[in-house]
């Protein structure tokens, strides 16, 4: 009868051992230090584009719903037309599930700067958001410099002060003078 039970709970522990082995490793948020996580996502005319590998690259994580979201695009389509010339690059990855009211938000509030489609959340999880918006400024080199929850003023002083350091910055991370 022991050597029953020993067998028994032998097996359970097996199972339970591959079991534990078998399950995917958890995914860890990017924080600011990490090298941003490159991504493949397709923008609304379905062209499939990934992270941006040149210049400073401000990633905006958002939604058609969320009012926040909503209140930062102003000031982050004035930031795109101010500095975009200089190198910045302004990716706003949308969670929207329905394609065609992402369509339609992004027509009729002419946002300047490339809207990529996140429908599934994958890349949004990858990168830790939970918070909607959630913004990650990247440098020339690829690092997560910046990272900030909630809706963002990007014309205020502190924040143009992050974003022109940044693009002063030469690819190997020296100030250029600029």
């Amino acid at each position: 009868m022991l050597k029953r039970w020993l067998l028994i709970l032998l097996v359970i522990g097996g199972l339970g051992g591959a079991f534990w082995y078998a399950l995917p490793e958890a995914q860890v948020p990017v924080r600011e230090g990490d090298v941003a996580v490159d991504f493949s996502l397709p923008d609304l005319q379905g062209v499939t584009h990934s992270l941006p590998t040149e210049g400073v690259v401000l990633l905006n994580f958002w939604a058609t719903w969320c009012p926040p979201c909503r209140q930062e695009l102003p000031s982050m389509a004035e930031l795109h037309r101010n500095m975009a010339s200089r190198g910045l690059k302004v990716v706003a990855v949308s969670i929207d599930r329905n394609r065609q009211e992402l369509e339609g938000f992004v027509r009729e509030n002419h946002l300047p700067f490339q809207v990529l489609h996140d429908q599934d959340a994958a890349v949004s999880r990858r990168y830790g958001v939970f918070k909607y918006p959630e913004s990650f400024l990247i440098d020339r080199q690829g690092t997560v410099r910046y990272h900030m929850i909630g809706a963002v003023d990007w014309m205020s002083a502190p924040v143009l002060q992050a974003v022109e350091g940044l693009l002063g910055e030469s690819a190997d991370g020296a100030q250029t003078g600029q």
